[in-house]
């Protein structure tokens, strides 16, 4: 079950990114791969400077990578 409020696209966009792997990701945002595998669960929501990284790492705006689940099951 999720725990938070903050859905994302990473899952999607990392194989939109040539296949880029968790580690990879992770690597490029300073990170560990569990980190990664928690934000993709939606067990984790990432701190801000985090969020910024991460949408760097794919040149999108946050916007475009995470949401604001507003009837997510609590």
């Amino acid at each position: 079950m999720r725990n938070n409020l903050v859905g994302n696209h990473i899952r999607r966009l990392r194989f939109d990114h040539d296949e880029m792997t968790q580690q990879q990701l992770a690597d490029k945002v300073g990170v560990t791969r569990q980190t990664i595998v928690a934000l993709e669960k939606g067990n984790y929501s990432p701190s801000l400077e985090l969020a910024f990284r991460i949408a760097r790492a794919f040149s999108l705006p946050i916007e475009s990578i995470f949401y604001y689940e507003e009837n997510a099951k609590k």
